[in-house]
C-alpha cells in the first residue's frame, strides 16, 4: 500500500485535518471545533482534534500514515506536559505509528502558498507578523509582538485606530463621517443598550474617562444616541460633546480589548465608500505590514512572498496597498496567497517523507 501523510491546522475557533498522498491528492478530510490548547483547555482541544482526525482517517489504515504535521499559533504551548499528554492519547487512540511534528502557523501558511523552500510569509489577521522561512525553519521575524506591543496593520490594530478616531471626533464635536457612524452603531446599540457584555474594567480608566461618573451600558447607549452629532444637523453644546464621547469611551472599555478587531470590516466598508479617515487608516496599515516584510527580507531578493490572514484576504485596500509596496521593493519576487493551512501542513509532512527516503543509511 502506498504511503500517506496527515496535515492538521489547529486554531482557536476551528480545527481541520486532511489525509493526502505524497503528491498532494486528498484522501480524507475532517473538521471540528477549537483545538488550540492556548485558547481552550487541553482536554477540550485534544477532543476536538480527535474528531477532525477521525473523519480524516475514516476508511484509511492509520499504519499507512508515514508522517504527520500539525500547525498552530503558539507552538511552544505543546511543550507543556498536560498538553503533550492529552494529544499523545489522541495519536495513540487513532493508531498513528509516526510522530506528529508541530510547527508554527507561519511555516504552514508559507508551504500552502508556494513550492519554494525559501522566502517570506506575511500574516495579517487578528495579529500581524512577517517571517523569513528557510526550509521548515523560521530564521527571522518582523513584528508579531502581540496587540499590546505591536501587530501593526492587524485586524485589532485597524479596529483600535477606528475606535480612537471615533472617540476623538465625538470629543471634539466634529461632524460624523461614515466611519464614525458605523463604529458608534457597532459599539452602542441603537435601542440604547451597549453591545458589550462584560462588566466595566476600572483598571482601563472607563469611569475616569467620564469624569468619575458611573454610566451604565444602557445610559451610555442612550447618551450616544441623543448626543452624537449628526452629519448635516447643528452642532450640539460642548457638554453634549463630552456626554457622547464619555458614553462611547465607557462602552469601548467595557469590552475585552481584543474585541476591537471586529471593527476592522467597518473600516473597509467606509474606505470603499470614500471615507477619508478610513482610507487613511488602511493606508497606514498597509505601510506597517510592508515594513514588517522589509525587516525580514534583503534588498533585491527574488524569493517568493506568501500573503495569509483574514485582513489580507478580505480587505481589498490593505491587500492592494501591500502588494503595490512589495512590488516596488522586490519587483522580481512572486507574491502569492496562502491556500488552506491543513494542505500546507500535509505538504510539509510529505517533504519529511521525501527527505527521509533520500537520506543515506549509516
Amino acid at each position: 500500500m502506498s504511503q500517506l501523510v496527515l496535515g492538521l491546522d489547529v486554531g482557536g475557533t476551528s480545527s481541520r485535518a486532511v489525509t493526502t498522498t505524497l503528491d498532494g491528492t486528498v484522501v480524507g478530510r475532517g473538521d471540528a471545533g477549537a483545538g488550540n490548547p492556548l485558547a481552550v483547555p487541553p482536554d477540550h482541544a485534544a477532543a476536538e482534534v480527535a474528531r477532525a482526525l477521525a473523519a480524516a482517517l475514516a476508511g484509511t489504515d492509520p499504519g499507512r500514515i508515514a508522517a504527520a504535521v500539525l500547525g498552530l499559533a503558539g507552538v511552544s504551548g505543546f511543550d507543556r506536559p498536560d498538553v503533550s499528554a492529552a494529544f499523545q492519547r489522541v495519536w495513540d487512540a487513532a493508531g498513528l505509528q509516526c510522530p506528529v511534528h508541530t510547527v508554527g502557523d507561519a511555516q504552514v501558511a508559507f508551504a500552502s502558498g508556494t513550492d519554494e523552500p525559501l522566502g517570506t510569509v506575511l500574516i495579517a489577521g487578528t495579529g500581524a507578523a512577517a517571517a523569513r522561512i528557510e526550509g521548515d525553519r523560521i530564521t527571522r521575524v518582523g513584528d508579531g509582538l502581540g496587540w499590546l506591543l505591536g501587530d501593526k496593520g492587524s485586524g485589532f490594530w485597524i479596529g483600535r485606530k477606528a475606535a480612537a478616531d471615533t472617540a476623538a471626533r465625538l470629543q471634539a464635536g466634529s461632524p460624523q463621517t461614515l466611519l464614525t457612524e458605523l463604529v458608534v452603531r457597532a459599539v452602542l446599540c441603537t435601542d440604547g443598550t451597549a453591545t458589550a457584555g462584560t462588566s466595566p474594567d476600572r483598571g482601563h480608566g472607563g469611569a475616569g474617562a467620564a469624569g468619575g461618573r458611573d454610566v451604565s451600558p444602557a445610559r451610555a447607549g442612550a447618551a450616544a444616541a441623543r448626543h452624537a452629532p449628526a452629519a448635516d444637523g447643528p452642532r450640539s453644546s460642548g457638554n453634549d460633546h463630552a456626554t457622547a464621547s464619555d458614553a462611547f469611551v465607557i462602552a469601548v472599555h467595557q469590552r475585552p480589548p481584543r474585541s476591537l478587531d471586529r471593527l476592522a470590516p467597518l473600516v473597509t466598508e467606509a474606505a470603499l465608500a470614500g471615507d477619508e479617515h478610513a482610507v487613511a487608516i488602511l493606508h497606514e496599515a498597509a505601510a506597517h505590514l510592508a515594513s514588517a516584510v522589509a525587516n525580514v527580507r534583503d534588498p533585491g531578493e527574488a524569493t517568493p512572498i506568501v500573503l495569509s490572514g483574514s485582513v489580507l484576504r478580505s480587505c481589498t485596500p490593505v491587500r492592494d496597498g501591500v502588494k503595490a509596496r512589495l512590488a516596488a521593493a522586490w519587483p522580481d519576487a512572486a507574491v502569492t496567497e496562502a491556500g488552506p493551512a491543513e494542505l500546507g501542513a500535509a505538504k510539509l509532512a510529505a517533504q519529511r517523507v521525501q527527505r527521509s527516503s533520500t537520506m543515506p543509511f549509516s
